[in-house]
């Protein structure tokens, strides 16, 4: 699953309705990714000002899902994939924030993460809790409405989905 997206299904009602995950790991132990679409009004030069020379200080620090949510994740976009600490997919991959390699290109900070005990992703992909799809290059550090575009690019019957507006009783 790593380098994947998960798409949150309409069906999921909590924390993650109208989500995009991009999939760091998933091992049988659990998983772990980061919310791509969940900007906070807080940037980065107010939350973490040490990290503001390397993401920009008015870039928003993203919420990358509910689990310690005090933690700061980056991704960041490689001229050497092999400085990541992590590859995801293609140039991208997890930066080491206490060795920033001097020559990154796009880089991206978020707020906690996203993560699953033993099992418990299966369990959601079984019920149908997520739509599982490949990531666009854009992606990791795309703006706009993420959860529509992902499913509009899946066609079919998720293209009526990704019309559904957030609140369907105001339709």
């Amino acid at each position: 699953m790593r380098g994947k997206l998960l798409i949150a299904s309409p069906a999921l009602p909590d924390w993650f309705r109208r989500t995009v995950i991009l999939m760091v790991e998933h091992a049988e132990e659990g998983a772990f990714g980061l919310v791509l679409n969940r900007p906070s009004e807080t940037t980065v030069g107010e939350a973490v000002p040490d990290l503001a020379a390397l993401a920009g200080p008015a870039a928003p620090v993203f919420i990358g899902g509910p689990v310690q949510p005090d933690g700061v994740v980056a991704l960041g976009e490689f001229r050497d994939l092999e400085r990541s600490a992590k590859p995801v997919i293609g140039d991208v991959g997890l930066v080491d924030l206490e060795d920033p390699p001097a020559d990154i290109g796009r880089i991206r900070l978020f707020a906690g993460h996203s993560g699953w005990g033993e099992g418990q992703l299966d369990g959601e992909l079984e019920a149908e809790a997520w739509i599982v799809a490949g990531p666009e290059p854009e992606d990791p550090f795309g703006h706009g409405d993420l959860w529509a575009e992902a499913l509009r690019r899946q066609g079919g019957s998720y293209e009526l989905l990704a019309r559904m507006p957030a609140d369907p009783s105001l339709n």
